[in-house]
C-alpha cells in the first residue's frame, strides 16, 4: 500500500483513492474520466507497476469499495456485506455480543441514534455484568437488524458547499445529522461517559455540540456551517461573562 501511495502520491483525493493493492479512479463526467484513465494508466507504466487485466473493472457507474456501494447518487451498504448482519442467530454470550456490534457498528453512519439503540447490547459487555438476555436486549438486536438492512443511500458532500448539522443528547446519549442541501450526508452518536451521566442539561446539549463538531471536523474545516440543537440557552453560550472548566 506504501508503494501504490507513493507510485500516485499527486493524484491521491484528487481523482485517485488506493487501498493495499485496488486502485479507484473517480470522476465528474466520462469525458473528465478518459483522461484520469490515461494518467493512471501512464503511471503505471513509467513506473513500471502491473495490473492484471483480468481484475480489472472500467466506466463503471457504480463500485464495491470496502463493504459499500458508491456511485453518483451517494453510498449505501452493500447488501451481500450486510447479509452477514442480517443472518446473525442470537448472541449467547458477552464475546457473541462483541461479534456483532463490531460488524453493525462499522455501517453505525448509516443509522440514526446508534449508540442508544445498541445500549442494552453493549451493557451485557461490561465487565462484572452477568449475561442475561432480556426483551430489551431483544428488541435492540431486531432493531439494528432492521436499521441496517433498510439504511437508505447518504449522499456525498460537495465541494465547499455549506454544512447543516443537527445535534441532542439525553440520559443515553448523543446523536447527530449532518446534512447538506436537505439530504442526509452521515449519522453519528455514542453513549454517554460515566461522569457525563451527572451533567445538567445545559451542560449535555453543549456536550452534544461539541462532539459532533469534533467527529467531522474533516468535512467542517473551513467551510460555512449551521449547527441546531433544541436547547434554546445554548445561543448566549458566547457571551456570558464566565463558563465552567468543561
Amino acid at each position: 500500500m506504501d508503494l501504490m501511495n507513493r507510485v500516485f502520491k499527486q493524484y491521491l483525493d484528487l481523482f485517485v483513492i488506493v487501498f493495499i493493492d485496488d486502485i479507484l479512479i473517480y470522476s465528474r463526467n466520462e469525458e473528465e474520466h478518459a483522461s484520469h484513465l490515461r494518467v493512471v494508466l501512464r503511471t503505471l507504466k513509467n513506473r513500471q507497476v502491473f495490473a492484471k487485466f483480468n481484475k480489472c473493472e472500467f466506466w463503471l457507474q457504480s463500485v464495491a469499495f470496502l463493504g459499500h456501494i458508491v456511485s453518483s447518487e451517494g453510498i449505501r451498504v452493500d447488501s451481500q456485506k450486510i447479509e452477514a448482519v442480517k443472518q446473525w442467530p442470537r448472541p449467547t454470550s458477552a464475546t457473541n455480543i462483541r461479534s456483532f456490534l463490531g460488524l453493525a457498528g462499522y455501517y453505525r453512519r448509516f443509522v440514526e441514534g446508534f449508540s442508544s439503540i445498541a445500549s442494552p447490547l453493549t451493557k451485557l459487555t461490561q465487565k462484572k455484568v452477568k449475561f442475561q438476555w432480556s426483551d430489551d436486549c431483544e428488541k435492540s438486536f431486531a432493531q439494528l437488524k432492521t436499521r441496517l438492512t433498510t439504511a437508505h443511500v447518504l449522499t456525498l458532500p460537495k465541494g465547499s458547499d455549506g454544512y447543516v448539522i443537527y445535534c441532542d443528547a439525553s440520559r443515553v446519549g448523543l446523536g447527530c445529522v449532518l446534512m447538506q442541501r436537505g439530504k442526509v450526508i452521515a449519522y453519528a452518536s455514542r453513549q454517554l461517559k460515566v461522569h457525563e451521566k451527572n451533567y445538567p442539561t445545559h451542560d449535555l446539549e453543549l456536550t452534544a455540540v461539541v462532539f459532533t463538531l469534533k467527529i467531522w471536523i474533516h468535512y467542517l474545516y473551513g467551510v460555512h456551517v449551521n449547527v441546531f440543537t433544541d436547547h434554546k440557552s445554548l445561543q448566549y453560550v458566547f457571551t456570558q461573562k464566565e463558563l465552567n472548566l468543561r
